[in-house]
């Protein structure tokens, strides 16, 4: 199976995230191709059989060069994504991506957040817990 992962980070933390997730799909098999927002095209994304976006929250909102990226996404229609999720309230903003992407008529496999700790900033902000989480997300994918 051929993934592409497209993420916004700001401190680490979904960098993070990010590459352990590519780590456990190559380990079950899978081709991974890791992207920031501004290393690759959004209305021409490589080829794959699931698509995974990650992005923080800021300001109540997904970040905003993420929002962007998604809203300029072309001819993903009918391809299968996953999505994530950081942040530092109890609400988290999947439901926002979600929104985007089915404007691009693509179809959710899995959604996961994130709730950051105290050294969020430090890149560090993982809370205990979050590899069984990741895993669970990848195994959906």
């Amino acid at each position: 199976m051929r993934y592409v992962l497209v993420y916004w980070s700001r401190y680490g933390n979904g960098k993070k995230i990010v590459e352990n997730l590519a780590e456990r799909l190559e380990r079950k098999g899978g081709q991974t191709q890791v992207f920031r927002t501004d290393e690759v095209d959004p209305s021409a994304l490589p080829e794959a059989d699931r698509y995974v976006f990650s992005a923080p929250t800021e300001a109540f909102n997904i970040q905003r060069d993420m929002r962007k990226f998604m809203k300029n996404l072309q001819g993903m229609e009918g391809k299968k994504y996953g999505i994530i999720n950081t942040h530092a309230m109890k609400r988290n903003w999947l439901p926002k991506m979600e929104k985007l992407l089915s404007k691009k008529n693509m179809v959710k496999v899995a959604g996961v957040d994130f709730q950051m700790g105290k050294e969020a900033q430090s890149g560090n902000g993982l809370m205990e817990g979050w590899e069984n989480r990741l895993e669970e997300f990848a195994d959906k994918l």
